[in-house]
């Protein structure tokens, strides 16, 4: 039965880094001020009749910290792209200079800084959520391997780890939460 126990830990660890991997993902695309291409993921743009992520049609590229460019690979797609990022409603205008797409990232306010830390703040909660979720699945399997004949001081074990499983995970969130929270306020 130990056997099961430390494969049913090993699969809540696993569970856990992937949440976590997520919520790293996620701050990514929250923008601090500062120009990062990840800004641009999640957009998309139509190509020869198909929707393609943007970095799949174009390099993007850091020109300096507030300026990013897109060079699509195909010259007939700067306007679909412009267009697409426009939609994309994140708060930059492109430029088109016939060659590349250039998108100033304006300074944020702080109004906006505020708001960007509330976001990120939600954006933590949902990954608290998620690590509790994988906690109450791995306890209720350890319920039901205990009512199948593991001893009850080894399932009392088995949930003493996935508490600190998830312990260990909320502090890896609080950490990147708090870095995020720093970025965003610094100006």
């Amino acid at each position: 039965m130990d056997e099961e126990v430390q494969l049913l830990l090993d699969l809540a660890s696993e569970q856990m880094e992937k949440g976590l991997n997520h919520f790293k993902n996620e701050l990514t695309k929250i923008r601090a001020g500062k120009a990062n291409p990840s800004m641009l993921d999640g957009i998309s743009v139509e190509s020869y009749g198909t929707q393609m992520p943007l970095n799949q049609v174009s390099n993007i590229n850091t020109m300096d910290a507030r300026t990013l460019t897109v060079k699509p690979w195909d010259k007939s797609m700067l306007e679909p792209i412009s267009k697409a990022i426009g939609a994309a409603n994140i708060g930059i205008n492109p430029q088109n200079n016939g060659e590349v797409i250039i998108l100033s990232i304006p300074p944020l306010t702080e109004e906006r800084r505020k708001n960007l830390v509330k976001m990120t703040k939600t954006v933590a909660e949902d990954a608290r959520i998620g690590l509790r979720n994988v906690r109450r699945d791995a306890n209720e399997e350890i319920k039901l391997l205990l009512k199948k004949g593991l001893a009850e001081d080894v399932s009392k074990e088995a949930e003493a780890r996935v508490q600190k499983l998830i312990d260990d995970y909320n502090a890896k969130v609080e950490l990147l939460l708090a870095a995020k929270e720093k970025d965003i306020m610094t100006v």
